[in-house]
């Protein structure tokens, strides 16, 4: 029987997953149905157009016959343990939503008794709120590595978007850490249904399409000695090969002790800097190896533009009025959006600072990297420039860390611009 002790041992069991945003889902309600999933979207924190809205972010149990070091649900940790039936998350669901408290749901689960028993009884929870109560609200179902492939099958056909989090950002690591995962047990699944998404959208399927919002994976950052250039190496090759919508990075917290663990974690800085370089990739035009080197770390310093910028200076200045967007992309302090705000207004009229502070580009790091009708306002010399952004930045950072708890640590994602 659900009660007040087991939501919470299971809700809070499931807040080291991050690998949940925003939907990107076009499922409508049907007649006699209940929620709704359609662009405008559902999201774990915020949706483009700034609005706030809420997932049930639960396990269905934190019971684990795996192992892995790093998790609070291993098996040999000395913690509370709970599990939940799928009529009982059905009911919490339904309850939810009619009090208006979740507008979807995030599913998954430790891995009780076997993998193929846990997939079965999250498939049948999905299944139950699709077909039996009508719900056509939004559903992340957490993958379980070493399903059977049937079973992932049917439940990508009933949810929304389905996550296998790589974890760890080496077979190495996965081995020390996570010895009952492996690469194939993670990478074979998500390459499975990246086939299966292509298929439906070439042959315009629009009923019980699979997974309509993609898929997503985590990586916990600093439980194993990768560095950036690795870790971002991997993400690059997951957004080409597998078509991912989001990598999401965890910073490790030490929240169970091993010998085969760093004792402190890895930090906000170091999280909130490669979502800074994986926003780069997918939206700025650039490589990794451009940002950072296969054996290096991303600067703490800089952002990894202005970092890029600095190492560029033979770039620099730019005329902002002639440039094409490729280059505007690449200037720091003005994003993505800016740069095609940009492209549009010049049409019209030459543009001058004013006109870019209007259009919110960050014009404290933009003014030592652009001219505006050939005039220049930014520092003179590298030592100037340097000392300049490493303010701007301080700045920011402490803003950011004001403003968001630790618990909110992928929130700088979300608003992208660089």
């Amino acid at each position: 029987m659900l009660n007040a002790e087991k939501l919470e041992i299971l809700t809070e069991s499931a807040k080291y997953d991050v690998s949940c945003s925003s939907s990107g889902s076009n499922r409508v309600n049907g007649h006699g149905g209940l929620g709704n999933a359609s662009v405008g979207g559902i999201c774990h924190s915020f949706t483009p157009d700034g609005r706030c809205i809420s997932l049930l972010k639960i396990l269905m149990s934190n019971e684990c016959v795996f192992d892995c070091e790093y998790c609070p649900n291993r098996r040999n940790a000395d913690v509370r343990r709970a599990s939940i039936t799928p009529e009982e998350i059905c009911e919490l669901v339904m309850g939810f939503y009619k009090r208006n408290y979740i507008e979807g749901l995030f599913l998954s689960s430790a891995v009780f008794k076997s993998p193929d028993a846990t997939m079965e009884l999250l498939c049948e929870t999905v299944r139950k709120l699709r077909q039996e109560y009508k719900f056509n609200g939004y559903i992340h179902l957490k993958g379980i590595p070493h399903a059977d492939e049937a079973l992932v099958f049917k439940a990508a056909k009933l949810v929304d978007r389905m996550s296998y989090n790589v974890e760890l950002p080496s077979e190495r690591s996965l081995k020390m850490l996570a010895p009952q995962k492996t690469k194939s047990s993670l990478l074979l699944p998500m390459k499975d249904l990246r086939d299966a998404i292509i298929y439906d959208k070439e042959n315009k399927v629009r009923r019980n399409r699979t997974l309509p919002a993609g898929q997503t994976t985590q990586m916990i950052i600093g439980a194993s000695s990768e560095t950036d250039g690795q870790i971002l190496k991997l993400s690059e090759a997951l957004y080409r090969s597998m078509n991912l919508r989001r990598v999401y990075y965890s910073s490790y917290i030490p929240v169970v002790q091993s010998e085969k663990l760093p004792a402190v974690g890895a930090g906000l800085l170091r999280e909130h800097r490669l979502y800074q370089a994986d926003w780069l990739i997918r939206y700025y035009g650039f490589d990794v190896d451009e940002i950072v080197g296969e054996g290096e770390n991303l600067s703490p310093e800089y952002d990894p533009k202005c970092a890029w910028a600095l190492r560029n200076m033979h770039l620099f200045p730019v005329e902002i009025n002639k440039v094409p967007l490729n280059v505007l992309l690449r200037v720091p302090g003005i994003g993505a959006k800016s740069a095609y705000k940009i492209i549009e207004a010049r049409r019209f009229a030459p543009l001058d600072f004013d006109n870019l502070a209007k259009m919110r580009v960050v014009l404290k790091r933009a003014r030592h990297f652009i001219t505006c009708k050939g005039k220049f306002y930014g520092s003179e010399g590298l030592t100037q420039i340097r000392t300049s952004l490493l303010l701007a930045g301080q700045s920011e950072v402490s803003e950011q860390m004001s403003m968001f708890s630790e618990s909110s640590v992928a929130l700088s994602a979300l608003t992208g611009e660089v």
